[in-house]
């Protein structure tokens, strides 16, 4: 069996309507717009704010706007995977209502859970479906509706976090180009700096986790940013150093857009120029999963076949990790 590479072949992204500015989050909390952007470069987010639709609804639209940039028809696709911390359900998976809702009849589908390394984990391991030869053609969705989850009265969250949705059609390709390498990581976060204390086994939904918000995020934003901070920039790196490759042979850092000090830490660790690194934190916010195929959406018309691109990203579990590609389109 030949050796093929995983491509990307579309790209496509949706983004809820309402605008949540940092001088509205003034009506909530403690803060003001030059005390958020100072420290976090966001400006405003956007939010889903109709209670009948859910993440399912976001990346639906993402995916059928990537399978028309791609030129490829549902039916085309034979795995769909949705990284996401914010399900519809536990169950059935949110992938499952994808599949159904865009008419990938062949599909099967799959939730991937890994917090804000969610997409570049998912991508990584529909490359590799494909890349071993069993699939040609993928789905990968990176959806968040992160104000399902977030205590708008706490200013270590609320101010930080986005609702939107993108996605990539992944195909088989005989060439060069797609997803040459990956490094990913994980170290166990028993500390709990960053979670969502119920809903799962541990502590079932109850009149008193209710009463408590324990159904919202919480973290330890100090230890976070250190850990993200060295994780991104260390992984961002060590991926070039195994590929041989130096700052003048990446065209593109894709971040994930969690903070801009950060994401101006791993741009320096790399030796790249501010003009190579996908900045959209100001409008969207932290999106969790969806990001980086955000990023790819923005600048899917600077991106030119064969440019060096490094996907890095780091988030709850803890997890982080890193793809260099070579752009195909």
């Amino acid at each position: 069996m030949a050796f093929k590479r995983a491509k990307i072949t579309g790209v496509g992204k949706y983004l809820p309507e309402y605008v949540l500015t940092n001088e509205e989050l003034e009506k909530y909390v403690e803060t003001n717009d030059e005390w958020i952007r100072s420290r976090t470069g966001i400006e405003e987010r956007r939010i889903l704010k109709d209670p009948d639709k859910a993440t399912s609804f976001m990346a639906t639209n993402a995916a059928e706007e990537a399978l028309k940039d791609a030129n490829v028809k549902a039916d085309e696709i034979d795995l769909v995977i949705v990284a996401t911390v914010t399900p519809d359900y536990l169950f059935p998976a949110t992938a499952a209502l994808v599949q159904k809702r865009i008419g990938a009849k062949k599909a099967f589908a799959f939730d991937l859970s890994a917090a804000c390394s969610g997409f570049l984990f998912a991508l990584s391991t529909a490359g590799s479906m494909i890349e071993s030869g069993r699939i040609k053609k993928a789905l990968v969705i990176g959806a968040d509706k992160m104000s399902s989850i977030i205590d708008f009265t706490d200013r270590s969250t609320c101010i930080l976090f986005g609702d939107a949705a993108g996605a990539v059609v992944l195909e088989e390709s005989d060439q060069d180009d797609g997803i040459v390498d990956f490094i990913q990581y994980t170290e166990g976060d028993e500390n709990c700096m960053l979670y969502q204390p119920a809903g799962g086994s541990l502590n079932p939904a109850s009149e008193e986790t209710v009463k408590n918000k324990q159904h919202y995020i919480r973290q330890d934003g100090r230890s976070v940013f250190k850990k993200a901070t060295e994780g991104m920039a260390d992984v961002s790196l060590e991926i070039m150093e195994k590929n041989n490759l130096d700052a003048d042979d990446v065209a593109w850092l894709v971040p994930h857009q969690a903070n801009l000090r950060i994401i101006d830490a791993t741009a320096r660790r790399m030796g790249l120029s501010k003009d190579k690194v996908m900045v959209n934190i100001n409008k969207y916010g932290n999106t969790t999963a969806a990001t980086i195929p955000l990023c790819l959406d923005d600048w899917k018309d600077s991106l030119k076949k064969g440019d060096n691109i490094i996907l890095s990203a780091f988030g709850g579990g803890l997890t982080w990790g890193a793809i260099y590609l070579k752009w195909s389109k």
